[in-house]
């Protein structure tokens, strides 16, 4: 199956008076159609980074240093601004962290909609307009009414059910959505995650899922890529990633989830993510690794594949 995005050798530097802070390093992963991808790591690790400049939305101090995004083909890093802002939305689409942030307080929700589909040239009328927004508040399991509302009025839920619904309104074919659930409860947070499910499926479109939660991630993406200092460390089939974690930091990941399986100690990971402006040496998780030897000291590990779909950067493997 053909892919339809391809992150190729990305690295994003945020530039600094001591130096840059290297927040992406050489990311490189495919997407295909319809398939859900998420995306792991600790605070710091760079996944939110690598949803901005998906959409090219990196504002200095940072800046994409390198390597390309290809969505159907076409090189989303060597577009102009004009080029890259009729694509957003349209092609590829953001659904934000922190759903109060993303939205204009002073306007109401219909009027918001309607702006970001007129803004890539959508021409109805007044009743269609109102038509189509009130069916995309229903997809997305809100009542119609909403349009006519502010913000304000909205819990934390429905909030991130209108971001949603602007991000699925001109059908893209990816969606990013950058840890979509943060700040909200539990039984909001899987409402939340299978509105975003059933309408991709009904789209077709692609999903890549930031966040941090591993049993979330389990339960709801095809695929998952770990994180960890800027870099991708490990690639696999979500069920083969918790089967067979190969690298030690998705190991420790994954061992520091609680289980309902019986009474024991809840264990962390050791250590702090290193300094993303002077990485360490080598694999930059070696300070933290349990089976670290004196080669993951000198010498950096490269992603390669070790299984069929299974990749992993660590030199135990």
């Amino acid at each position: 199956m053909a892919e339809v995005l391809r992150v190729e050798d990305l690295r994003v530097y945020y530039h600094t008076e001591a130096g840059p802070v290297k927040a992406v390093n050489g990311v490189s992963f495919a997407l295909k159609p319809g398939e859900r991808f998420g995306l792991v790591g600790e605070s710091g690790s760079g996944k939110s980074t690598i949803a901005l400049a998906l959409l090219r939305l990196i504002r200095p101090p940072g800046r994409i240093e390198g390597g390309a995004i290809y969505l159907d083909g076409v090189n989303l890093v060597t577009l102009d601004e004009e080029e890259m802002r009729r694509l957003r939305l349209a092609r590829i689409s953001l659904v934000a962290q922190g759903a109060m942030n993303s939205l204009n307080p002073v306007k109401r929700i219909g009027e918001q909609i309607e702006l970001a589909l007129r803004d890539h040239g959508v021409q109805m009328s007044r009743i269609e307009f109102d038509r189509y927004v009130a069916e995309l508040l229903q997809r997305v399991g809100l009542r119609p009414e909403v349009a006519k509302m502010f913000p304000h009025e909205l819990s934390g839920g429905m909030k991130q059910r209108v971001c949603t619904a602007i991000a699925i309104s001109l059908e893209p074919q990816v969606i990013v959505a950058d840890e979509p659930t943060s700040a909200l409860d539990v039984v909001v947070q899987w409402q939340v995650i299978d509105t975003l499910r059933r309408v991709q499926e009904e789209l077709g479109a692609a999903v890549i899922l930031i966040g941090h939660d591993m049993g979330l991630m389990a339960q709801t993406v095809d695929r998952i890529g770990v994180m960890y200092a800027g870099k991708l460390v490990e690639i696999a089939p979500t069920r083969e990633l918790f089967r067979e974690p190969l690298h030690p930091y998705t190991q420790l990941l994954i061992a520091s989830l609680p289980s309902l399986d019986g009474k024991g100690e809840l264990r962390g990971i050791p250590g702090l993510p290193p300094s993303l402006l002077n990485p360490p040496p080598g694999c930059p998780f070696h300070p933290r690794c349990p089976f670290v030897m004196e080669r993951c000291r000198v010498e950096e590990p490269v992603l390669r594949e070790v299984l069929p779909g299974h990749w992993v950067a660590c030199h135990l493997h």
